[in-house]
């Protein structure tokens, strides 16, 4: 049976929330010396795509040294680079290969059972820890990073990335602010719970102002024909209906695991669960739910603590008569209402719209293995019930 469960694993200590969900200390460039032929490999990956040569290359590296990573950073770029040319060797040619050589998933097992997260591209190895500051000493935003890691290159992937990397710059304020709401609630603090909905606001506008960016540099069309194709995971898959096999892993039984997903972020979860949206008992919560398992083990923490221990909403339902803290939180949800419509208008423009050309990479099913307009849609409708009147 495919197994998922063994690489979610406890996060036991504090959440340190200081840079929101990016990495504490920028993302390390290069692994050490030893790991020379694999950085030369990934790094070639734009080049290696164009040959015929991607599978047969990456079958010709020496045995991945996974004793020598020491730091956590660099199990984090070892996992991302992994990733990298994992997907990479399932996806090339678009004909996809239901099986892993050894030579990938023996280190990407070994690796991602130490960090918590399944050996698949997610949304941490794609974005949280793929970048770069141009200018060390100037702020994680849009015109000061790049990318560590690309599949193919280009503005137009290059910016699909960066957008989501400034969007978690953006949320660093709002989730600062999610401990001391809850806290100020709590105590019925009401000008401290005021302060911190105002700092969440902010935040949140300002995530919505990244995302609407998306357009100047990212072209619908070489989106889903140059970009797309190389994120889907093998599980609800038409490509891989019989998932992923990674030889000499998991008694060489199939496993079905979702591809990368902006879902598999934290921001939006624990934004809901702060403000108290829920979604229906269905299939949406459900892939919601699995998610989490895709998330570094210390944001799906925070998140799960974060839905059991909150009473905001209840709070403001309470004292609804307080006009400024209604209109603060209204605006709250009204902006992660903003943010949920305009991320549906652009997966009906970079998705719905394309022409589908080959089964791997379908225009009904997105990246995560879901109806996704359904999906999105719904999250949308829900989110703007919430409002108090």
């Amino acid at each position: 049976m495919p197994t998922e469960l063994p690489f979610v694993i406890e996060h036991n200590g504090e959440y340190d929330l200081s840079h929101g969900f990016l990495p504490k200390k920028d993302p390390i460039k290069t692994l050490p010396e030893i790991f020379h032929a694999w950085e030369k490999c990934v790094h070639a990956l734009p080049k290696l795509f164009l040959s015929d040569q991607l599978r047969e290359h990456i079958l010709s590296l020496p045995d991945f040294p996974i004793a020598e990573l020491k730091t956590e950073a660099e199990f984090e770029r070892a996992m991302m680079m992994l990733s990298y040319l994992g997907h990479a060797f399932v996806w090339h040619y678009a004909n996809p290969v239901d099986h892993l050589p050894e030579k990938l998933s023996a280190p990407w097992v070994s690796i991602a059972k130490h960090i918590g997260r399944p050996p698949v591209l997610s949304y941490a190895s794609y974005a949280l820890y793929n970048w770069y500051r141009l200018d060390a000493q100037k702020p994680i935003e849009l015109g000061n990073i790049a990318l560590l890691q690309n599949f193919l290159g280009g503005e137009d992937e290059e910016w699909f990335i960066l957008i989501h990397v400034d969007i978690e710059a953006k949320a660093i304020p709002a989730m600062q602010a999610i401990s001391p709401a809850i806290q100020a609630a709590k105590n019925k603090n009401f000008a401290s719970l005021i302060q911190h909905l105002k700092i969440i606001s902010e935040s949140l506008k300002n995530m919505c102002d990244t995302l609407d960016r998306m357009p100047e540099r990212c072209d619908p069309y070489i989106y889903f024909n140059r970009v797309r194709p190389y994120i889907h995971g093998w599980k609800d898959n038409p490509a891989l209906p019989n998932g992923l096999i990674y030889d000499n892993e998991f008694n060489n039984q199939p496993q079905f695991l979702k591809g990368e997903t902006g879902a598999q972020s934290s921001i939006i979860p624990c934004l809901d669960a702060l403000l108290g949206i829920e979604h229906a008992e269905n299939k949406l919560k459900q892939h919601l739910i699995e998610m989490q398992n895709y998330m570094p083990p210390q944001h799906r923490a925070f998140l799960i603590s974060l839905q059991k221990n909150n009473f905001v909403r209840d709070v403001v339902l309470e004292n609804k008569h307080n006009d400024e803290l209604k209109n603060l939180y209204n605006n709250c949800v009204a902006l992660i209402a903003r943010f949920r419509k305009t991320h549906v208008g652009f997966a009906a423009h970079y998705i719905q719209k394309q022409s589908q050309t080959t089964l791997a990479n379908p225009t009904q099913v997105g990246t995560g293995g879901t109806p996704f307009m359904q999906y999105l849609n719904n999250h949308l409708q829900e989110t703007e019930t919430y409002m108090i009147r």
